[in-house]
């Protein structure tokens, strides 16, 4: 379906040049002279970069239509992570490189969605907060400021940065946008 740049919206998918992009921003703006053109802020759902276009409001474009399914993911073997689809039982398959720094944020047994395009995965679709167990966290140290922080090591391999009084064995609430403590679980 051909899209015209005017009726553009944020998160709408295009497929443009062979490449799949989401718009994250969008302006009009009508200068002095001559037609308006469209400022654009696009991340390509394949690399992750994001990229700043702009165009002419009546260009048109092909939606990409993107899909999702609900799977739960099962276990990695290698660099190889395995998903299943809970209602057909297929099995999909992602390289750790694929994943990214989104591997840190998923554990057995848990449900996520993925992100297709035709037969292409793009990729996972995580939570915006996730539980997690400390495993490694030196003791609180003495006389430190409450606002003060220290190293942690979760039960994923992700290295945060957490208050003094959380200690191993703990859950903490992380999010998934920038990898920050967001309190006790």
């Amino acid at each position: 379906m051909a899209i015209e740049a005017g009726d553009f919206r944020n998160g709408l998918t295009l497929a443009i040049d062979g490449k799949i992009y989401v718009v994250l921003e969008f302006m009009h703006v009508k200068p002095g002279k001559g037609a308006a053109i469209l400022k654009t802020k696009l991340k390509d759902l394949r690399t992750g970069t994001v990229l700043e276009r702009n165009f002419n409001t009546n260009t048109k474009f092909e939606q990409a239509m993107i899909e999702t399914k609900p799977v739960q993911y099962s276990y990695a073997s290698g660099d190889t992570y395995y998903f299943m689809d809970m209602t057909t039982f297929e099995q999909y398959e992602l390289s750790a490189d694929a994943l990214g720094d989104n591997k840190y944020y998923i554990l057995e047994g848990m449900d996520l969605s993925l992100r297709f395009f035709e037969n292409e995965i793009l990729g996972v679709i995580l939570p915006d907060k996730v539980n997690l167990t400390v495993t490694e966290t030196p003791p609180a140290a003495a006389g430190a400021a409450s606002t003060s922080t220290k190293d942690a090591t979760l039960e994923t391999g992700l290295k945060i940065r957490v208050p003094q009084f959380i200690k191993e064995g703990d859950k903490v609430i992380i999010s998934t946008i920038d990898g920050s403590y967001c309190g006790r679980a």
